[in-house]
C-alpha cells in the first residue's frame, strides 16, 4: 500500500469516527443538527435519538475496523477495498434516498482512497 493510500484510508477512518462522535455523543448538538440538516427538536425525540446513536456506533465500528486493518493486519489491502466499496455504496444510497450531498460528504474520501488503493 502506498503512503498516499495509507493517508487517505486513515482520513476515512477519522471521518467515520468523527461521524460516530456526532451521532452517538453529540446527538442533539447544534453541529449535528447543522451537518445532518435536522432540527434540534427532532434530534431530541427518543425514536430519532436512538436511531442516530445506533447509526453512530455502526459508523464508528467501520472507522475502527479500518484503523485495525491499517496498523495491525499484514494483508489488509483487499479487506480495506471491500470496506471502502461498502462505504461508497451506502453513501450512494443515502444520496438517492436522503440528500444528494451525502455522496460527496460521506463517500468522497472513500472514493479517493479506493482509487488510490487500486491504482
Amino acid at each position: 500500500m502506498t503512503i498516499v493510500s495509507f493517508i487517505l484510508v486513515l482520513l476515512v477512518a477519522i471521518e467515520f469516527l468523527y461521524i460516530m462522535v456526532l451521532q452517538t455523543f453529540a446527538t442533539t448538538s447544534s453541529k449535528t443538527s447543522k451537518l445532518f440538516k435536522m432540527p434540534k427538536e427532532a434530534l431530541q425525540t427518543n425514536h430519532l435519538n436512538t436511531l442516530m446513536k445506533n447509526q453512530g456506533v455502526y459508523n464508528g465500528l467501520l472507522g475502527l475496523l479500518l484503523l485495525y486493518l491499517l496498523f495491525f493486519s499484514e494483508h489488509a489491502k483487499a479487506f480495506i477495498a471491500c470496506i471502502l466499496i461498502y462505504m461508497i455504496l451506502v453513501a450512494a444510497y443515502g444520496a438517492l434516498t436522503s440528500q444528494k450531498s451525502i455522496l460527496l460528504k460521506q463517500g468522497g474520501l472513500p472514493i479517493l482512497a479506493l482509487i488510490s488503493l487500486l491504482f
